[in-house]
């Protein structure tokens, strides 16, 4: 038995003594970085109040945009696709009574324009 152990103890110390350290190297698509980017640009607003204009057909929200770009300079504007509609959204607000202050102000041009609460997202 003692025999058996000493052969075992001296096949592990061999194996051991044999083994191989390594280096990993990983190589990364550069396609990779600007993908991360573009999803840290689309969650950067998921915390901010945003004001909904219109929804509807795509060439309707093209004409809103127009419209609220003119008649709201530097603010911000986009046109977000939610199945089936497109939607004219309006401003990144980072207070609720800021959003609903600017609501006011958006809905004397543009009467059923409704305050969007912050998408919460887990990261």
């Amino acid at each position: 038995m003692k025999t058996y152990i000493s052969i075992l103890t001296v096949i592990c110390c061999t194996f051991h003594g044999i083994a191989q350290e390594g280096v990993v190297t990983i190589e990364q698509d550069d396609k990779i970085n600007t993908l991360l980017n573009i999803y840290k640009s689309v969650n950067e607003n998921s915390d901010l109040y945003r004001i909904q204009v219109f929804f509807g057909s795509h060439d309707k929200a093209q004409n809103i945009k127009s419209e609220v770009d003119i008649d709201f300079p530097g603010w911000y504007s986009k046109i977000d696709f939610e199945s089936p509609s497109y939607r004219v959204r309006v401003g990144r607000f980072s207070s609720k009574l800021e959003a609903e202050r600017k609501l006011m102000e958006v809905r004397k041009k543009y009467p059923s324009a409704m305050l969007l609460k912050p998408e919460k997202t887990t990261r």
